[in-house]
């Protein structure tokens, strides 16, 4: 059997919203995110599970509004002033008053500000009273776990980007088998890429059993 030519790629730019695979699991989110710069007070938190998406939603956002990303944990409040800001998982970071101003910062002509975290704003921890206040009246949209929809739409890109042409019957079988999450799709893609190149082998239901056993 001849052996299938394949190229791992990676990505070869920065995320958009253009290949950001949709379904009812993130409609709403993509949704609510794509209406900036129309956010009320100028700011929005996109909250859901590890392995959602959310990272990539939120890179797309800050590509397309040429935004600083800022770092939770210490965050620059000067390189937010008259430009929009990402700063990504901010619930494990303490709320502090850099998070305050940069909220406030948000509201501001040419502000804008996006955060990323696992559980909604207003069950974060904040000594600050008016902290406390912001981050209870911040608008939340929710990104849920993959459905099938857009795991199988991550499956075949990261399929596609490896050059790997499977059959249809490898989709059901990961779809009903695999953990609910973006990054182990990913993962099962690179398994499967390597167990097929060290055995010379095509890219099959059967190896995709034996990927998910082990």
């Amino acid at each position: 059997m001849a052996r299938q030519l394949r190229l791992s790629l990676g990505r070869t730019g920065p995320a958009s919203f253009a290949d950001f695979v949709r379904g009812p699991s993130n409609a709403d989110a993509v949704a609510a995110v794509e209406t900036w710069p129309v956010w009320r007070d100028g700011a929005l938190a996109l909250v859901g599970p590890m392995g959602s998406g959310k990272t990539h939603l939120a890179r797309a956002w800050a590509e397309m509004a040429g935004a600083a990303i800022l770092d939770a944990w210490s965050p620059d409040v000067q390189a937010a002033a008259g430009r929009p800001v990402l700063l990504e998982d901010a619930d494990r970071a303490p709320a502090t008053e850099g998070l305050f101003h940069l909220i406030n910062l948000a509201a501001r002509p040419g502000g804008g500000l996006l955060i990323t975290a696992r559980s909604r704003p207003a069950g974060w921890p904040a000594a600050l009273p008016d902290l406390r206040s912001r981050l209870n009246a911040l608008p939340v949209a929710e990104i849920e776990p993959p459905d099938d929809e857009v795991l199988e739409g991550v499956l075949r890109k990261f399929f596609r980007d490896r050059n790997i042409r499977p059959p249809e019957a490898v989709y059901r079988y990961l779809l009903t088998r695999m953990n609910r999450s973006i990054p182990d799709a990913a993962e099962i893609v690179c398994r499967l890429d390597e167990a097929g190149d060290e055995g010379f082998r095509p890219v099959t239901r059967a190896l995709a059993r034996q990927i998910l056993d082990d």
